[in-house]
């Protein structure tokens, strides 16, 4: 008798996406954050990556994974930012919010924070309220007196294919600028201590980090072309295009006024495009292969979790990239019109 069809072969389920979400952090010298993860990572194991991670319990109610919302930016998304940023490189981003006024914490007591919430003794909200009783993450705006501080920008969701799957915010964060004196009223200014200080990053002791380091986009991406660290599509892509505003000459001497106004063309451009770079879902799918074998991924589909919504990604530009062996080398961005051009050029001249 012949087997009925489909007994036996049920088609295998994608894996659930968990909810995480990561932070491209921008120091007062326009420099960006990036974390070598550890050879063991069940994730990007040795890739450099934005501070981020998985949404905890702690970080709030996040919506069930059938519901849309369960891939929207929210506050769950945006706590498990800061979170993450705090127990991965030391960095606190946390303010009272009766003043405004942001954390500040010594360096023995965060490293001890640090251990005590990666260990899940502590939550990082009850820690924050030892430090401070009306201390909070610095995820939203403070009655409409300044900018968003963290900025949407992209949400990447990964592909069916593979056996663990993640989808993932990315915020931007700019710490502020040098103070200028004359700019600002006497008492605006931050205390001794905070003026002009670049936070310099230490790693989680190689737990999950190796290695924590500001540099300019520019060089992070110089360094992945030269095979000297990987980067992934997602980190690739966003890094290339925080570059092509903070990085547009390479002078060693950058006036307060001049990175302000490459702060402000890249919020313009994070705003910009239909849709806008803060509200792009991306979940990249192999468009084609090249004659260098490597595989070239279109950036314009939502993912299968948002078929039907109103979400989509990125239709002008793909990422060219070498998978080996759960890695990704040789990645660049390029327009798509040129990518399809090669494609039609190569096959004409056959």
């Amino acid at each position: 008798m012949p087997r009925a069809k489909g007994d036996g072969e049920k088609k295998r389920q994608p894996a659930v996406a968990r909810p995480s979400s990561s932070v491209i952090l921008v120091s007062p010298k326009n420099e960006v954050l990036l974390l070598h993860r550890v050879q063991t990572s069940s994730s990007f194991a040795s890739a450099h990556v934005f501070p981020g991670g998985n949404l905890s319990s702690q970080d709030g109610p996040c919506p069930p994974p059938e519901d849309h919302a369960h891939h929207e930016d929210g506050p769950s998304y945006r706590q498990a930012a800061i979170r993450e940023l705090f127990e991965e490189s030391g960095i606190l981003l946390a303010k009272d919010k009766t003043s405004g006024k942001m954390l500040v914490v010594d360096e023995a007591t965060r490293e001890q924070g640090r251990r005590l919430i990666h260990q899940n003794k502590v939550t990082f909200g009850d820690w924050l309220r030892q430090q401070n009783a009306t201390a909070e993450a610095d995820i939203d705006l403070i009655a409409n007196l300044r900018e968003d501080p963290l900025i949407p920008f992209t949400h990447w969701i990964t592909p069916i294919a593979n056996p663990k799957r993640y989808t993932t915010q990315m915020y931007l964060y700019f710490m502020p600028l040098p103070v200028n004196i004359d700019k600002r009223l006497l008492e605006d200014l931050p205390d001794e201590g905070e003026r002009d200080e670049v936070p310099v990053p230490t790693s989680d002791g190689g737990v999950e980090v190796t290695e924590a380091q500001f540099l300019p986009a520019a060089a992070w991406l110089d360094r992945a072309q030269k095979g000297e660290i990987i980067l992934f599509p997602p980190q690739f892509l966003l890094l290339h295009l925080v570059s092509g505003f903070l990085d547009q000459e390479s002078r060693s001497t950058v006036s307060n006024g001049e990175m302000e106004e490459r702060r402000a063309a890249l919020m313009k451009f994070v705003h910009s495009g239909s849709p806008p770079w803060t509200d792009k879902y991306i979940s990249p799918k192999m468009l084609k292969v090249t004659e260098d074998g490597r595989t070239v991924l279109a950036l314009d589909d939502a993912g299968p979790e948002l078929k039907g919504s109103d979400k989509r990604g990125e239709s002008d530009r793909v990422v060219l990239v070498r998978f080996t062996k759960g890695s990704a080398r040789e990645v660049t961005v390029a327009w798509k019109k040129d990518a399809l051009r090669e494609g039609k050029e190569g096959r004409s001249n056959l």
